[in-house]
């Protein structure tokens, strides 16, 4: 069975999160002739954050800040890391568990004086 889009009904859903997390639903539709169920999963960020850190170090020496990344979701949490800038180096990945603070070890190496 398709339906073309004459035949859609709109389902307005209102989600208030109280924490950011993955949150999953289930929406049951019957009718005398048909049973639907649908899953909804809705990932629910923190609002944007900027933070500005400041290195000093002599050239050609390097230097380590450690940066807490908390996950007070409901799951675990593997991130990839995408670092731009010159002398600026991390791992690639970063696993955090439910509930943990894990450190990012950001390094910068700076190989001339800038």
């Amino acid at each position: 069975l398709f339906l073309d889009r004459s035949d859609a009904v709109e389902l307005p859903i209102k989600f208030i999160p109280l924490y950011a997390g993955c949150y999953h639903c289930q929406i049951l539709l019957k009718s005398s002739c048909d049973v639907r169920v649908y899953e909804i999963e809705c990932v629910v960020n923190t609002d944007h954050a900027e933070a500005e850190l400041e290195f000093l170090t002599p050239a050609y020496q390097a230097v380590i800040q450690d940066i807490p990344i908390s996950n007070m979701s409901s799951q675990n949490w593997k991130l990839e890391a995408i670092l731009e800038g010159e002398g600026f180096y991390g791992p690639p990945l970063i696993n955090v568990g439910l509930g943990e603070t894990a450190l990012y070890p950001l390094t910068f190496k700076p190989i001339a004086e800038c």
